[in-house]
């Protein structure tokens, strides 16, 4: 395997499922965003560049198609690898593979480093951070916007705790696929969806209140957020 793929034999866990026993969202976002991190880190842009110069990796959005979700004690194969730079974002590629091959996942993501300090995104190349990328194997194409709910959307209301903060001070992009879960209807469980497509657009901190907005539109779910009135994220999910 080249060094400009990044590669990860997985043994899927049982504290990574759901009731039916599959891969949950979540998880399977966890896996992308600690497989961007390590290969990141490997391809010479690691933390003494970044965290302890007060630079943050987040992402900025995310798409994913989904063939099969694995199994809980399912081995597994998940490959990543960076695009070229597109001025402020890093993008970045994924597959995941079951034993014999079969591809049950491929996904995308743009990535940004934000000023610790002003919580703002930042140019590369005025930190001096850089990643090589390839668009010779993309697998998949990068992330464009979802669709907003519409006025009628069902409305909720979520506080965020301290438990789905991350490193960053913030709640993890991850923590908004497991927020779905929690306010998808109840006829969604034991169906497994195949496209999903989330944009991050602020952050959410401990204590805040945030709307929740949540609808069907043409067999597409469209569910966001905001606190007092600005949009935190987007996210759509089709079965």
């Amino acid at each position: 395997m080249s060094p400009e793929i990044y590669e990860k034999k997985l043994d899927i866990r049982s504290s990574q499922v759901d009731p039916m026993q599959r891969l949950r969202l979540g998880s399977l976002f966890t896996l992308l965003q600690e497989a961007s991190i390590d290969h990141t880190e490997a391809l010479g842009a690691g933390r003494d560049k970044t965290l302890d110069r007060g630079l943050l990796w987040v992402v900025v959005q995310q798409y994913a198609k989904i063939s099969r979700l694995p199994l809980y004690g399912e081995k597994c194969t998940l490959r990543s690898w960076p695009g070229e730079m597109l001025h402020l974002f890093f993008p970045r590629y994924y597959t995941l593979t079951g034993e014999g091959g079969e591809e049950l996942a491929a996904a995308s993501a743009l990535w940004a480093l934000m000023d610790r300090q002003e919580r703002r995104i930042v140019f590369p190349e005025d930190c001096g951070v850089s990643v090589p990328g390839t668009d010779s194997c993309r697998a998949i194409p990068l992330p464009v916007p979802p669709r907003l709910p519409g006025p009628q959307a069902e409305k909720r209301e979520f506080t965020v705790p301290y438990s789905a903060l991350d490193i960053n001070g913030h709640v993890n992009n991850t923590r908004y696929l497991d927020l779905w879960e929690d306010c998808m209807p109840a006829s969604l469980r034991g169906m497994e969806p195949r496209e999903i497509s989330v944009e991050y657009s602020a952050e959410a901190r401990e204590g805040d209140c945030l709307s929740l907005a949540l609808e069907e539109r043409a067999g597409v779910w469209l569910f966001a957020g905001s606190r007092e009135g600005r949009r935190l994220f987007r996210m759509s999910v089709g079965f």
